[in-house]
């Protein structure tokens, strides 16, 4: 079979690397990289590639680092878009803020099924919204709570910023209720009418 003897060898988990790289350390195994200027040992660290040990990554997104605050910073930054728009008031910016915010919302989570990348699931995430497919479908979790309750946040402020007004205040409920009820437990997997069963 040709090679060398199992004695020349290098002993498993050590490698020598001129310009750094990713090792993964098993039990009763040390790696190390090869010392250079000020550099420490990277023994116990895993980072090798790039792949991800989820069957289907919508299940996690939400408890991404940063996501929620990405969220946050994109609602705030459509409504000052809106407040850009010279001939818009405050109260037309503060319900078109929520209505467009509850719409794509209702649009993503609640109406868009699968994903969008092949998963080696067999198809089970085909049927369900991304809301059915967060967190492996368990209700209440940290991600489903802060998506359930920034829909309010937002309601309460343009209902504050409208004043009350009876048509502002009406159109922001009919889309708060619009986001709030599908996310509700009982709705888990329910199609209304056979409205995108498929």
């Amino acid at each position: 079979m040709g090679g060398g003897s199992a004695d020349s060898a290098p002993p498993i988990g050590t490698a020598q690397i001129d310009k750094g790289g990713c090792f993964l350390e098993t039990t009763g195994v040390k790696a190390s990289a090869a010392p250079q200027a000020g550099r420490a040992s990277v023994a116990g660290r895993m980072n090798v590639g790039v792949a991800h040990s989820e069957v289907n990554p919508n299940t996690r997104v939400m408890n991404s680092r940063g996501i929620w605050l990405a969220y946050t910073i994109l609602v705030g930054l459509l409504h000052v878009v809106l407040l850009s728009i010279p001939f818009f008031s405050i109260p037309v910016v503060w319900t078109l803020t929520n209505v467009i915010h509850n719409l794509a919302m209702y649009v993503f989570l609640h109406t868009v099924k699968g994903t969008p990348f092949e998963t080696p699931d067999q198809g089970k995430a085909r049927l369900l919204t991304y809301w059915e497919q967060m967190d492996y479908g368990l209700q209440f979790t940290s991600s489903r709570k802060f998506l359930s309750i920034s829909p309010i946040i937002l309601y309460l402020l343009a209902s504050f910023y409208t004043k009350y007004d009876a048509v502002h205040f009406l159109i922001n409920t009919a889309s708060l209720l619009s986001v709030l009820l599908p996310k509700l437990p009982q709705f888990h997997g329910v199609r209304l009418f056979g409205i995108n069963k498929y």
